[in-house]
């Protein structure tokens, strides 16, 4: 995955300054691949292989794969994992048109993030996504926003979903970033684990910024995340209208969130 790792996974790390960034961006080009075994990098990049340039969406998932969530990380497998089956179901095209492209970013250790091409194939990624290991470091959150930023230069990236228990880093900055999204209509949806007030504080802002969301996940959240997560799929691929013309109690509920946040 070295272009990914260029282009996509190094971006600013923790809000540098613009010398700074560079200078991490080059560290990091050349340092990633040392930190993850190499069977691990082959696997990421076989499951991440096939790009949809014609889909009617694009989302992105990120995820703190820290040691903060070591505690809880089998539990944060299932919910996650349902997602991507849920949102696999929900962008999947109903009337022969292209469906939802996904795409899957992690950060965790000593300065890795890693980002996936965007794939149609969700369950691709959830498969990737089980396979990823806690390690100790720093969150990452700005460098997932400036990541998403480069991706909606290239197209338009429609919602961005995170899911972290965690903020250890500068929060105006992070929402300078946020902000930056939320000009180029990217809604941001954050949920949280944990019941850490400064992680809240900062999720709730950014989502603010973005017209987004913000959610707390509890101990018995694998249905509803799911549930409302393929919410955030279904929006994604067509936008308010595709949940104002849904039944479904999780879509009248992001929509609720997200007329409430505009």
């Amino acid at each position: 995955m070295a272009e990914d790792d260029k282009s996509r996974a190094d971006t600013p790390q923790r809000a540098t300054a613009a010398k700074g960034t560079s200078d991490v961006a080059r560290k990091s080009s050349g340092d990633l691949a040392s930190r993850s075994s190499t069977g691990e990098i082959a696997d990421f990049i076989k499951s991440a292989r096939t790009t949809n340039t014609t889909a009617a969406g694009r989302l992105v998932f990120a995820m703190d794969a820290t040691m903060s969530r070591q505690p809880s990380w089998d539990r944060a497998m299932t919910l996650q994992a349902s997602m991507f089956d849920a949102v696999d179901e929900a962008g999947k095209s109903r009337d022969g048109g292209a469906g939802l492209s996904v795409q899957l970013v992690y950060f965790r250790g000593f300065g890795e993030c890693r980002a996936s091409r965007f794939v149609v194939n969700a369950k691709a990624l959830r498969d990737l996504m089980t396979g990823i290991e806690c390690r100790g470091g720093q969150t990452q959150i700005g460098k997932v926003l400036s990541h998403v930023n480069k991706e909606n230069a290239k197209a338009k990236v429609d919602a961005l979903v995170f899911i972290g228990d965690a903020m250890e880093e500068d929060i105006d900055l992070l929402c300078d970033r946020a902000g930056q999204l939320g000009l180029k209509g990217t809604r941001c949806f954050f949920f949280q684990e944990g019941g850490d007030g400064v992680t809240e504080r900062a999720f709730r802002e950014m989502a603010r910024l973005t017209c987004g969301a913000y959610f707390r996940l509890g101990p018995n959240s694998s249905r509803e995340l799911a549930d409302l997560l393929a919410a955030v799929a279904s929006y994604a691929r067509g936008g308010l209208t595709a949940l104002q013309s849904s039944g479904k109690k999780a879509d009248r509920l992001l929509l609720e969130r997200l007329e409430s946040s505009s």
